[in-house]
């Protein structure tokens, strides 16, 4: 965070300002990079431990999306206080956490499947209760511009988690799944010490109410726009490993894929918090969106490792930059109660991303014109980014 980003403050505010920004990261580390997402560096390993097979762990993997939809389309219950859903929801990834040490054989899967539809709705309710509390606390100490911030947090986790199961790769992963639940459990204490007794919401004048819902005239679209970026984002998320496996046998690849992704999705939201914090909000998320589409179309383009790589970087690097761009517009609109919006463009994402994974498997394993399953969901995945980038370019001539 630049010297800059904190002269938006009044001096005597800042160090208040900077233990808000840092509780976000943090939350959204425990939240997304453990809770939501550390099964994905983990999963191999778990298959190597016999502690699962494949088709258990993509039970598991859409468990955990299917909880992630209901965690989005619930999360509303905290819109009066965001900061007690977010400590409850860390508590909750913890838990979870701890608890997948016991997951897999000899236990029966369906406790594994469970603990992940567990940990996605407190992953959903502590990114929309993160963005809420956060948000809105820095907008009333008048620092809205340090809210971008928070969202390096979950390529800060993605990254951290993901090093940690690389490096650790030679112990049992119900090991490495305790050590995660003791870093999340610290995290979420940490959090709870940063947000307790604070949020307290300022009071909403008629002028301000009456902006809020002219704003609000698009928050359709918005969610329109939110759930195509999920279904978009997801299709390289979820295949890329599949292809690179098919071009090379080598493990190590696919160790240092994760905590790469991680990497360049946090370097990607601070060097726009850093530098493109004057860009309107939906051009930003507009430019992302673009980005990202050419990252889904390049593996279906060039079947090379270096194709599959650059598609990783592009994708990694921009599907955070459209989070917080979108989850921002959310705060803009609603800025007297962002939380059930946040909740409802979280959930449109989540829908989004079940899909993805849900077409390609309906499609099977058939070739329609030469492309597989993979290649059309991709290549409709690029088209429907393409149109709502446009979109998004063309709403911004709009006031919002």
């Amino acid at each position: 965070m630049s010297t800059k980003d904190l002269s938006l403050a009044s001096p005597d505010a800042r160090p208040a300002n900077g233990l808000v920004v840092a509780g976000g990261i943090l939350a959204l580390a425990v939240a997304m990079g453990i809770g939501r997402f550390a099964f994905t560096p983990l999963l191999p390993l778990m298959l190597r431990d016999n502690a699962l097979d494949a088709a258990a762990g993509a039970e598991w993997a859409a468990a955990n999306y299917a909880g992630y939809l209901v965690g989005a389309l619930t999360a509303a219950w905290f819109s009066g206080d965001p900061g007690r859903g977010l400590r409850l929801s860390l508590a909750g990834v913890a838990l979870t956490t701890v608890a997948m040490a016991g997951a897999g054989s000899p236990s029966p899967t369906l406790i594994g499947a469970l603990l992940r539809a567990a940990a996605g709705v407190f992953s959903a309710w502590a990114l929309v209760c993160a963005s809420g509390w956060c948000l809105a606390e820095l907008a009333r100490r008048q620092a809205p511009r340090l809210g971008a911030w928070i969202y390096t947090g979950v390529g800060l986790g993605i990254a951290l988690a993901g090093l940690l199961t690389w490096l650790g790769g030679r112990q049992p992963a119900a090991r490495l799944w305790l050590e995660l639940g003791a870093v999340a459990t610290l995290g979420a204490l940490v959090v709870g010490f940063l947000s307790y007794g604070q949020g307290a919401r300022p009071p909403v004048s008629a002028e301000r109410d009456a902006a809020a819902a002219a704003r609000g005239a698009g928050q359709g679209a918005l969610i329109l726009c939110y759930g195509t970026f999920g279904f978009g984002y997801i299709v390289p998320a979820t295949f890329l490993p599949a292809m690179a496996r098919e071009l090379t046998p080598d493990p190590l690849v696919f160790g240092l894929a994760w905590p790469l992704f991680g990497l360049a999705a946090l370097l990607s939201v601070a060097v726009a918090a850093r530098h493109l914090a004057g860009v309107p909000r939906r051009r930003l998320w507009a430019m992302a969106q673009a980005v990202m589409a050419f990252g889904t179309v390049l593996p279906l383009a060039i079947h090379a490792l270096w194709a599959v790589a650059a598609s990783a970087l592009l994708v990694g690097g921009t599907f955070m930059i459209a989070t917080m761009a979108g989850l921002q517009l959310a705060r803009e609109a609603r800025p007297d109660a962002p939380t059930p919006l946040l909740a409802r463009m979280t959930a449109a994402f989540a829908a989004g991303q079940i899909l993805g994974p849900l077409m390609v498997r309906t499609l099977g394993p058939d070739h329609r014109a030469g492309f597989d399953a993979i290649d059309l969901t991709g290549a409709l995945a690029t088209l429907l980014l393409v149109v709502t980038a446009l979109w998004l370019w063309r709403a911004d001539r709009a006031p919002t």
